[in-house]
């Protein structure tokens, strides 16, 4: 019981903490609203314990193989971000409300996890930290994935419900236009720690 209950409040605290994941959806709950974000959401919620399942049995030993892979993931994961947070920050809040603006649909928030580093980050620490080689692998593996999936749609979806609660007090463009600004901001800012690696990595 012990043990779930760590996995417990290990998913729930890096799930809840700020992330691109949480940023993003945050962020469309503000500019598109809760309905037209929920695809966005779902993608999330099923999309990283899947994530975390395939990197449990299988993908990790993967990369430690041959690490270039992962290396091309990171480089990928970061300019796609940075990418996500110019699309935030050069957009205004009519364009975004025009009929033609759409969220993340539900394949291309799951397949964002995949770009995500906070996502590695989280999916490779469950799996080391949780699972003994002792017993058998894919029952941890499992057990972990579905505690994940338990706990995203309360700790995402809140961001989402907070993206959409405030957008009342950001009642001009000029608010909504610093909003964006500020999220576009984080989002450069949760990538950074990658961004510095990689480019240290280059240099030595």
């Amino acid at each position: 019981m012990e043990f779930y209950l760590a996995i417990f409040i290990f998913a729930a605290s890096t799930t809840m903490t700020p992330g691109p994941n949480n940023i993003m959806i945050m962020t469309s709950g503000l500019n598109y609203g809760v309905k037209k974000s929920i695809p966005h959401l779902l993608g999330i919620c099923f999309g990283f314990p899947a994530m975390v399942l395939m990197v449990g049995l299988g993908f990790s030993v993967v990369f430690e193989t041959y690490p270039i892979f992962h290396e091309i993931i990171k480089v990928l994961g970061v300019v796609y971000l940075l990418y996500l947070s110019w699309l935030i920050a050069s957009s205004t809040p009519t364009s975004l409300e025009t009929k033609n603006a759409k969220p993340l649909s539900f394949t291309q928030a799951a397949l964002f996890q995949w770009v995500n580093p906070k996502a590695w980050v989280m999916a490779t620490g469950a799996v080391s930290a949780y699972t003994s080689i002792a017993s058998d692998l894919m029952p941890q593996v499992f057990i972990i994935s579905v505690i994940f999936f338990i706990v995203a749609f309360p700790c995402v979806g809140i961001w989402l419900l907070f993206g959409r609660g405030i957008k009342k007090y950001l009642n001009t463009p000029k608010h909504q236009k610093m909003f964006n600004l500020s999220m576009a901001a984080l989002l450069i800012a949760s990538v950074f720690p990658v961004l510095k690696e990689l480019v240290i990595g280059y240099i030595a």
